[in-house]
């Protein structure tokens, strides 16, 4: 036998090429040195420590003197949040071509589920945390063999920013020639997985930065983990994602050391990750937020409180001076519970003078209000956003005004952040198509919980005739994107618009022809099933007539052959049924008053 047919044949993917990809993962991590500096010091401020960052910069002043610290700042991401999270998305799957309709409409179906499963929402929420404190949101994208008893099934996480690497100047990350995403984990939990590491194993030597943790976190029994991701290309030219997850020099898997390394990781070719800033920067895939945006603002508010408390302070505690050569016992002086204080000698009226603190001029005060001011507008956390008013503002319209100005920062911010999460979505319907082989059972989400079974094959490409031949076509979606929930301020404005329409009487047979006239020049949320709803009534009406003539017509009959009154008791019986409830419209008149505040009350709803 050949020994050269017998010699072990290297992997592609070794001790050399890790070696290799952690200098890439070295130079990345240099190149992002400065975006984990001021993540570390957002996250300082978030917490309302300050103080530290101000300290290390020599602005936080004598430590002794007391260090008041505003939540002007917080109260600024918490509203914005709350505004996130009354937009929580939900997508609809629209199809680009006629014959992918049902499925897209299996997909609007399935894709809730899958997400509910993955517990998006605490991701999302998650997300929008860091993205509104570092102006940047993660969201990764990725299938778990091991969940569902080993079916598997996708799983979305919130990444966190300090253990993600890419080419530093790249804006987009899937230009980045590699992406590496790291993780410390516990050197027992290694080695139960993966034997082959023992004796292998060191601490993490301090490779990623860290927030200051109030805890304290030993990394000495921790190793440093890699997702190394990177392209190849195939034999047909198409890009194909390979991913190597490697501790130190050691290979733990390789997409290149294994049989179907032409295929690659995920077949959709792209890094299965989603970046989401909040205010774009140039030569970053990340942004910066109202961390960034108001920290100085925050910085001079509480530099301005220290003052002015250091003032009151020393206004409000008694201080003295006394002469040298003074005669007077002091700790019966200072002692305010002693009736009698002692003396040797002769008491001069200048053997003790009290020291007056000088008060504050009023306009340090003005000054401080318009700090917060500016912080307020900085942000577009103004009064009205919350409910509040200022200014002498007490008209409702104009405070519906000045809602609905307010609102569009959030409006325009929650729409760019849908935007990410179709992409987010894309990635789902991509894996999707790859990994569900086998059919799986769905509990729809509502009232009905009706079940229903899904795979991938309407989602596989296939081989279709035209008129130009024969061609293979892979089905491609679009995503249309909605909040999911709404306020109960919409709530109560839909109810009350169908309250409007029922007293109305558009929904009276009668009236069908002027109500559908009318609802062409109308716009509302789920305007289509009214219409639907009047258009089968009219129609309902129109057979109930037809019906009634031929009744007539036989009652004619019945009447000339046995001589009853048939005609007339269906014609007084019909006549008074035209007359009911539903043909007894209250109109109800609304002013401009209500109208506005009902268009502030959802603000800031993505439209």
């Amino acid at each position: 036998m050949d020994m050269n047919n017998t010699a072990a044949v290297r992997p592609p993917i070794g001790t050399e090429e890790v070696r290799q990809a952690a200098q890439v993962l070295e130079k990345y991590r240099r190149g992002k040195a400065q975006l984990e500096q001021r993540l570390i010091e957002n996250e300082q401020f978030w917490k309302l420590r300050h103080w530290q960052e101000m300290d290390k910069k020599g602005s936080g002043g004598n430590s002794a003197d007391p260090r008041p610290t505003s939540g002007w700042l917080v109260n600024c991401i918490l509203s914005k949040h709350a505004d996130a999270m009354d937009s929580y998305p939900e997508p609809t799957v629209l199809p680009r071509e006629p014959g992918d309709a049902e499925e897209a409409k299996k997909l609007s179906r399935i894709l809730p589920v899958i997400l509910k499963r993955s517990r998006f929402r605490r991701v999302y929420a998650d997300a929008w945390w860091r993205k509104l404190k570092s102006g940047c949101a993660v969201y990764g994208v990725f299938w778990n063999a091991e969940k569902d008893a080993g079916l598997g099934d996708i799983e979305i996480r919130s990444m966190d920013l300090l253990q993600l690497f890419w080419q530093p100047g790249v804006t987009d990350i899937q230009d980045s020639p590699h992406f590496f995403a790291t993780e410390l984990a516990d050197n027992e939990e290694l080695l139960r997985t993966y034997p082959q590491l023992a004796g292998k194993l060191g601490g993490a030597r301090g490779q990623v930065s860290r927030y200051l943790y109030d805890d304290a976190v030993d990394t000495a029994d921790k190793s440093l983990v890699v997702d190394w991701y990177y392209r190849t290309e195939g034999e047909d030219g198409r890009k194909v994602l390979q991913y190597c997850k490697f501790v130190g020099d050691n290979v733990l898997y390789a997409t290149e050391n294994e049989e179907n390394a032409a295929r690659g990781w995920y077949d959709h070719g792209k890094y299965p990750f989603v970046f989401d800033p909040l205010f774009p920067a140039e030569g970053t895939p990340c942004g910066y937020g109202y961390v960034d945006l108001c920290k100085s603002p925050q910085q001079q508010i509480d530099l301005l409180n220290q003052a002015m408390l250091k003032n009151a302070l020393a206004a409000a505690t008694p201080r003295f001076f006394i002469r040298s050569d003074g005669a007077v016992n002091e700790a019966e002086y200072a002692d305010w519970t002693q009736p009698f204080v002692h003396t040797n000698g002769n008491l001069g009226a200048d053997s003790i003078a009290p020291i007056r603190a000088a008060s504050l001029d009023g306009v340090y005060v003005a000054y401080l209000q318009n700090k917060i001011a500016e912080m307020k507008e900085t942000a577009g956390n103004r009064d009205v956003t919350s409910g509040g008013t200022s200014g002498g503002v007490t008209a409702a319209t104009a405070i519906a005004a000045l809602q609905e100005a307010g609102g569009k920062l959030s409006r325009n911010m929650i729409a760019d952040g849908y935007d990410a999460f179709a992409d987010v979505v894309t990635l789902v319907i991509e894996l999707v198509r790859q990994f569900y082989g086998l059919p799986r059972q769905f509990r729809l989400l509502g009232k009905g919980g009706e079940f229903v079974s899904y795979d991938n094959a309407g989602l596989q490409g296939r081989t279709e005739r035209d008129a130009f031949g024969e061609h293979y076509r892979v089905p491609e979606f679009d995503l249309e994107i909605d909040a999911q929930e709404e306020n109960p301020y919409q709530t109560m404005e839909h109810n009350q618009l169908a309250l409007q329409l029922y007293q109305m009487g558009f929904f009276r047979a009668d009236m069908a022809e002027q109500s559908l006239r009318c609802l062409e020049l109308m716009d509302f949320k789920n305007k289509d099933a009214v219409v639907s709803a009047i258009d089968h009534s009219r129609t309902q009406a129109a057979e109930i007539e037809r019906l009634r003539q031929q009744l007539l017509e036989i009652a004619a009959v019945v009447d000339s052959v046995k001589g009853t009154e048939l005609v007339s008791a269906l014609q007084a019986e019909y006549g008074g049924a035209v007359q009911g409830t539903a043909g007894r419209a209250a109109e109800k008149k609304t002013g401009a008053m209500e109208l506005s505040r009902r268009r502030a009350r959802s603000a800031v709803q993505p439209r």
